[in-house]
């Protein structure tokens, strides 16, 4: 499946909606995206994943690359990460670095 990602800004909040497979050629795309959020001063980033299917190494160094360009003054939360992306990300320890939630209205 191919990956797709669209940014919002609003109120000081970044919503990242992100689609279909994160994987070495797509994480660019990804890592773009956060610079794009990371100028807009804001306080909180929500990373739609509900409907991202898998994420590859590539995509956990962009995750580890969200947390350190935006700072201890940014709250990101992952909303809806299917049960092989959460693997994954269990499996690494980044769970404990993020807000892990079930849905959009639990990070708003």
């Amino acid at each position: 499946m191919a990956f797709s990602i669209e940014l919002e800004t609003i109120n000081g909040q970044a919503k990242l909606t992100l689609i279909g497979e994160l994987d070495g050629g797509t994480a660019p795309l990804f890592k773009e995206q956060i610079e794009t959020a990371a100028q807009a001063n804001i306080t909180k980033l929500v990373l739609m994943m509900d409907q991202l299917e898998y994420m590859s190494s590539a995509g956990l160094r962009v995750l580890v690359f969200a947390k350190q360009k935006m700072g201890t003054g940014v709250e990101i939360f992952l909303v809806g990460t299917q049960e092989m992306v959460n693997d994954t990300i269990e499996q690494t320890g980044l769970h404990q670095s993020f807000h892990m939630v079930d849905s959009y209205d639990f990070a708003i």
